[in-house]
């Protein structure tokens, strides 16, 4: 594989594909206030999905696991700060911030763990669509200094994880049976403690409250499901970039659903973004 090559047309729909699935689960917990609550549905949705995966699908090969098992660990740690970050920050403000801060860390990452080096077209497709979420940071208010925080650290976190899943998916010879794996295992941590500390409230919950976040942790298996194999097909810095495009989807969500405004800043961020998409692809 030549990380060089332009992204075929397959690997850059199912991307973003991806990138919409990813906005819509976000949207749907942010939506939830509770976000322990949140976060309990998600990763029980999450678990639903991933356990017909590792019981129909090989068993992932031994060389992937340190790198499965590290991912899930970045996961949890992920999983907190998107936590905080909707508890402090409005979503069109830190989602945006979140999701920016990876693209050209990933991009660092996999030019040195990887050895992935990338054409000039590409590399710069990458600082476009990075140029485009940072104008998306700036419109409306900024956000608090706690939340600023909470949210790059969330973007750092998602770099870690992208890096290593894209070497242990491709070491793996099974990139369904990693993700399945991957998500069951990371799944496991906030249900078992809402299970054991906020059962209460838990049973008390609207029927509506609970299947949409059961909805939205089996979207977020489909997204990461998506990327993941991508990454089997393409360059990591790339495919990290395009992921990011969900950040204009959760644009558009926020206006449509959270009545946030969307204004000329974010129509330019727009089409940064999409000028972007076509530099990755063009070679």
């Amino acid at each position: 594989m030549d990380p060089s090559t332009t992204l075929s047309l397959t690997v850059t729909l199912a991307v973003l594909a991806a990138a919409v699935t990813h906005a819509t689960w976000n949207a749907i917990a942010h939506g939830i206030k509770d976000q322990t609550l949140a976060f309990a549905l998600i990763g029980a949705g999450g678990i639903v999905i991933a356990i017909p995966l590792v019981i129909v699908t090989a068993m992932p090969r031994t060389d992937c696991w340190p790198y499965l098992l590290g991912s899930v660990a970045i996961h949890v740690f992920y999983n907190l700060l998107l936590m905080r970050c909707y508890r402090l920050g409005e979503f069109g403000q830190v989602y945006p911030l979140a999701r920016g801060t990876s693209p050209l860390v990933v991009t660092i990452l996999a030019a040195i763990f990887v050895h992935e080096h990338l054409g000039l077209a590409q590399v710069g497709g990458v600082i476009v669509v990075s140029a485009g979420l940072a104008v998306l940071v700036l419109a409306g208010r900024r956000p608090g200094r706690a939340a600023f925080v909470a949210a790059v650290g969330t973007g750092l976190t998602i770099a870690a994880y992208t890096t290593v899943d894209g070497v242990g998916v491709r070491l793996s010879a099974s990139p369904v049976g990693y993700i399945g794996w991957l998500m069951l295992l990371e799944s496991l941590g906030v249900p078992m403690f809402a299970l054991i500390r906020r059962r209460d409230v838990l049973l008390k919950q609207p029927q509506r409250i609970l299947l949409a976040g059961l909805a939205a942790g089996a979207l977020s298996v489909l997204a990461y499901g998506l990327v993941l194999w991508a990454q089997t097909r393409g360059a990591l810095a790339p495919i990290a970039a395009l992921r990011e495009t969900s950040v204009i989807f959760g644009a558009i969500i926020s206006t449509l659903v959270f009545r946030e405004p969307f204004g000329r800043t974010r129509i330019a961020a727009t089409v940064l973004v999409v000028a972007g998409i076509v530099l990755l692809n063009v070679g």
